[in-house]
């Protein structure tokens, strides 16, 4: 008989009860047994309130129902990101979650908006997005599903209250069988022979055992790093901030569906639109400002009344040596953290998830048996290069800036970044070629938006766009940027689209579907 693999998560909030809620749902009773540990005692980070269009594969993955946790989160539609002030004070472009314009000729389009914009005869790069036009009107509609269209051109994330998610999965998970044990961990034990995690002691006395244990437990990283050692690579030197102040306040104005980051005097700031308040953080270096000063620059800066006191957050970017140790996986803060500049830290997250789940159904593990060390190697190459391709997207809006008006801009614009950028930089500016991965998050439009949107200019085209006759590419562009206003102009304001779609119930009221 095969016994079931014994599960046993440490740590909730939005990791803890991601994995747990994508394990019960995609594992079967028969083949699991999962407990969530979580201390009422100790508080959660929960200051990420924006995502990347993968969490909606993620949630429909595992069942979840958008409509209903929208409702349930407060969420708002997001349609990209907007940098203000990243290259030169003054600047504004958004990062879309879509594409610009169609391919011609076999080639991508962008290649011929350079060769018109060299020329004088094209207009601005995001005209030819239908989510950035759309956004710059605060308008949103679903995308269409068929590939034809002109609504099929671009996906859509959430920004929504995190610690309600996590509430929300929850009970989505306690449904599935997950057991929740609230209790502080005291303990360790790890396995004489080789190392393994053996059981986790709590405070009350009680011991928990398991097969494979997941450390959701932060940055303290419980088990991958203070029972384990596993270690921690730094990434400091490339992305400087090491601190964050968060506060909500009201709603002042009309609901975004867009995430904001304005670059600020020691780092940069955010602004997440959610139904019932704004959701607002100040990440910075501590070289560069004071913690006080940091929260004064916050506060002062609201569009409307603080809901609470600046929360702050110290963190170390970087990620650890190993994620999955033995029989210890770490997801979430306890594996690495790449700040919120992206919204990348729910999507590490999940992309954990899925690889794990990948690996665990693969091939069936029963109770007792070790885990194949190629698999656990598998796993730590797949992660390590999600972190590093996250890792250089990041440093570019960093590195790529022409300020020169505060010390931690003079500090970016001039230091020395990882090989695998500065290669992705050289063959840009060359002629205009964006390196794309077979796997990784960040796609051409992205890496598009970030070069052009920072003032990083190629010098050239793909020559072959010569073949095409320059007044049929002119009115290529001319087409697409009247049905791509025209569209966005037809879509509902943002406002009323969330109203008829998915309006939040009063907080005290909200409870995942039985």
């Amino acid at each position: 008989m095969t016994l079931p693999l014994k599960i046993v998560i440490v740590g909730g909030g939005t990791a803890g009860w991601m994995t747990a809620a994508a394990l019960a749902s995609v594992l079967g009773p028969d083949k699991r047994q999962i407990r969530l540990i979580e201390s009422s005692e100790i508080g959660i980070v929960g200051v990420g309130e924006a995502t990347l269009p993968h969490i909606r594969f993620f949630n429909r993955r595992i069942g979840v129902d958008e409509r209903e946790l929208m409702a349930y989160t407060q969420a708002t539609f997001k349609l990209g990101i907007e940098f203000v002030d990243w290259a030169r004070v003054g600047d504004s472009y958004i990062h879309p979650f879509g594409t610009y314009g169609s391919r011609m000729a076999g080639m991508p389009f962008h290649n011929f908006w350079l060769r018109q914009h060299m020329a004088g005869h094209a207009a601005p790069l995001e005209e030819y997005s239908l989510p950035i036009v759309a956004s710059r009107m605060n308008h949103f509609s679903l995308p269409s599903d068929d590939p034809s269209s002109l609504m099929s051109t671009f996906g859509y994330a959430f920004q929504f209250d995190a610690s309600l998610y996590a509430q929300y999965l929850r009970g989505f998970s306690e449904k599935r069988g997950v057991q929740r044990t609230d209790g502080k961990i005291v303990d360790v034990k790890l396995r004489a022979e080789d190392g393994w995690v053996e059981s986790v002691k709590l405070e009350d006395g009680s011991v928990i055992t398991g097969d494979l244990f997941i450390d959701c437990s932060g940055f303290r990283g419980l088990l991958i790093e203070q029972a384990l050692k596993t270690g921690y690579e730094e990434w400091t030197r490339w992305l400087p901030c090491d601190r964050a102040m968060a506060v909500p306040c009201e709603n002042s104005g009309p609901l975004t569906p867009y995430t904001r980051a304005t670059a600020r005097e020691a780092g940069w700031q955010w602004r997440i639109p959610l139904q019932h308040r704004m959701g607002n953080g100040y990440v910075y270096g501590s070289n560069f400002i004071s913690d006080d000063e940091a929260a004064a620059k916050l506060l002062s800066r609201l569009e409307g009344k603080a809901l609470a006191t600046p929360r702050p957050l110290r963190f170390t970017t970087g990620r650890r040596r190993k994620t999955w140790s033995r029989n210890v996986v770490a997801i979430g803060l306890s594996s690495g953290f790449l700040e919120p500049l992206e919204s990348t830290s729910i999507y590490l997250i999940q992309i954990a998830i899925t690889t794990l789940i990948d690996y665990l159904t693969e091939r069936a593990v029963t109770a007792g048996e070790k885990f194949d060390p190629r698999t656990v190697d598998a796993f730590n190459r797949w992660i390590d290069m999600e972190y590093e391709r996250v890792r250089d997207f990041l440093v570019l809006h960093y590195h790529a800036t022409e300020r020169d008006d505060a010390p931690i801009w003079n500090y970016c614009r001039n230091m020395s970044i990882p090989d695998s950028l500065r290669h992705k930089m050289e063959l840009f500016r060359e002629r205009g070629y964006v390196v794309t991965y077979k796997d990784g998050l960040f796609l051409e439009p992205s890496w598009l938006a970030v070069y052009l949107g920072q003032r990083v200019m190629p010098s050239g085209y793909d020559p072959r766009v010569d073949s095409i006759d320059s007044a049929k590419v002119a009115a290529e562009l001319t087409r697409v940027r009247e049905q791509i206003q025209n569209a966005a102009v037809r879509m509902p304001r943002h406002e009323a689209f969330i109203a008829q779609y998915c309006p939040a119930k009063p907080l005290a009221t909200t409870q995942p579907r039985q």
